[in-house]
C-alpha cells in the first residue's frame, strides 16, 4: 500500500496559531485564530480543498473565525462536547495561571476572554478520544486532553506529530500550558503526551519541538 504523506502547514497570526494539516489538495484547519487573522487564515486555506475545521477548544484566539470560515467552505466544525458551553462565556471555565509567563498571558488575555462571544457553527460534529479524521482524507486521531477547558483535545497524525491546541505552551520554552482551569487534569493530559515517546509537537502559540517538555 502507498503510504500516504501528510504536510503540517503553520499559519500563524500573532502570538496564535492554527493549522492546515494537507493530503495533497486534501485539507483540514486545526484552530482558526482570532477575527483580526481571518483574512490570512482565508487565503491560506483557498488553496487546499477543505474538509473539516477541528478545534482543539473554544477560546476567541482559536476558534473566533470558526462559525465563518465553516460557513465560506461549507464544511463542519468538530469540537469536544465539554467545550460546549464556551461558545455562550469564558466564565464557565475560568482560567488560573501559574509562574510569571503565566501572570503575563493571563493579564494580557482576560479582558478579550470575558469580553468576548464566539458565534456557535451551525454545522457542529463532536469528537472524542479515539476518534478518526479519515473520512475526512486525513490519517488522524483525536486525543482528548483535558486542563487547559474540560473539552481540550489534541490532533495526532500518522503516529508522528501531534497538535497539541493549549496543553502545552512555548511561550518561551517548551512547557505545560500556562493557564489552565483544572492543573490535575492538565498535568495529567501533559503525562498522557509525554508517554507517546517521539513526537513532533505543534503547539497554539509558539514554535513547534520534539516531545521534550517541563513538567510541572
Amino acid at each position: 500500500m502507498e503510504q500516504t504523506i501528510h504536510t503540517i502547514r503553520r499559519i500563524q497570526c500573532g502570538t496564535d496559531n492554527c493549522y492546515l494539516v494537507a493530503n495533497g489538495s486534501n485539507a483540514i484547519l486545526v484552530d482558526t485564530g482570532s477575527a483580526a487573522g481571518y483574512e490570512k487564515v482565508l487565503a491560506e486555506c483557498s488553496s487546499y480543498t477543505m474538509k473539516l475545521i477541528v478545534l482543539t477548544h473554544v477560546h476567541f484566539d482559536h476558534a473566533e473565525n470558526a462559525a465563518r470560515l465553516a460557513k465560506h467552505f461549507d464544511i463542519p466544525v468538530a469540537v469536544h462536547q465539554a467545550d460546549l458551553e464556551l461558545f455562550d462565556s469564558y466564565d464557565r471555565q475560568p482560567l488560573i495561571s501559574y509562574g510569571t509567563v503565566g501572570r503575563i498571558v493571563l493579564g494580557l488575555s482576560l479582558n478579550d476572554l470575558r469580553n468576548r462571544r464566539i458565534e456557535k457553527p451551525e454545522k457542529l460534529i463532536y469528537v472524542k478520544e479515539g476518534d478518526s479524521l479519515s473520512a475526512y482524507g486525513i490519517d488522524a486521531k483525536v486525543m482528548e486532553l483535558p486542563g487547559h477547558t474540560a473539552g481540550s483535545i489534541g490532533i495526532d497524525v500518522a503516529g508522528k506529530e501531534l497538535l497539541v491546541g493549549d496543553a502545552l505552551d512555548n511561550w518561551l520554552r517548551p512547557a505545560i500550558g500556562h493557564l489552565y482551569s483544572n492543573l490535575d487534569a492538565l498535568r495529567e493530559s501533559a503525562g498522557k503526551i509525554k508517554a507517546l515517546g517521539e513526537r513532533t509537537l505543534y503547539y497554539g502559540h509558539g514554535k513547534a519541538t520534539g516531545n521534550k517538555f517541563k513538567m510541572i
